[in-house]
């Protein structure tokens, strides 16, 4: 999730790159509880669709996928036009930050996949009430956490692929470094043909770390209460039953 402008360069890679990872990952974690959903499923910051097709696949019922940026919302649509038209009637795009959208008791879950980390402080706290409204009493929510602090140290380069198409090696390499109270995470994103770099694109996106005892306190403000997570990854917090 982020602004209309954001991901115009990764979302040309993301797929390419890493839909097989986050499908595998998305199966793990949210699957389950998709499968138990009875009401309908919030999916906050949809990106490109991967665990969107996930959640439609593995439920019976209707499907929020909130995703503000452009570029990647463009993927996604690319990705619900091949779906069967029972999914596709399912599935409700909103175009807005969740915070914006006016969402009230929609969903008994909601899940933010790869999406909390990225919003700075006042974003992630709006994000929670907005959710917080958009569950029925009693609705769940599933997210991976930010880190909890600042490394001392630039991490260690990521390398994703390489992925062949036709002729040509795409690959990216990315790097998390601390940088005034943010992790600076940068994707450098390479196309290569017979040994020649072909193109290379960049972009850079900010994660803001949060201790999981600060997370915990923004969800109560907002009236979400921590709750055993079915995966060591994810954090849970559900909605009091009225």
């Amino acid at each position: 999730m982020g602004d209309t402008d954001g991901y115009a360069v990764s979302a040309e890679f993301y797929d390419l790159l890493q839909a097989e990872s986050d499908r595998r990952l998305a199966e793990r974690r949210f699957a389950d509880a998709a499968d138990r959903a009875r009401h309908a499923i919030l999916d906050v910051g949809a990106g490109t669709g991967i665990v969107t097709e996930v959640l439609l696949r593995t439920s019976g019922v209707p499907v929020h996928a909130v995703e503000p940026a452009s570029a990647m919302r463009a993927a996604l649509l690319s990705r619900l036009a091949h779906l069967g038209a029972d999914q596709r009637a399912r599935i409700t795009v909103h175009p807005e930050p969740l915070e914006t959208a006016g969402l009230t008791e929609i969903a008994d879950l909601a899940v933010a996949s790869n999406v909390i980390a990225s919003l700075d402080p006042a974003t992630r706290r709006a994000t929670w009430k907005a959710i917080a409204a958009a569950l029925t009493p009693g609705g769940l929510l599933l997210f991976d956490p930010p880190p909890d602090r600042l490394p001392d140290e630039p991490e260690p380069a990521i390398r994703l692929g390489p992925v062949r198409v036709g002729p040509d090696i795409y690959s990216a390499e990315v790097t998390r470094l601390p940088h005034r109270g943010v992790l600076r995470t940068v994707f450098v994103y390479r196309v290569e043909r017979q040994d020649e770099v072909l193109r290379e694109e960049r972009e850079t996106f900010q994660v803001w770390p949060a201790p999981a005892e600060r997370i915990a306190d923004e969800l109560d403000a907002a009236g979400l209460h921590l709750v055993r997570a079915p995966d060591a990854g994810l954090m849970a917090a559900r909605r009091p039953a009225a």
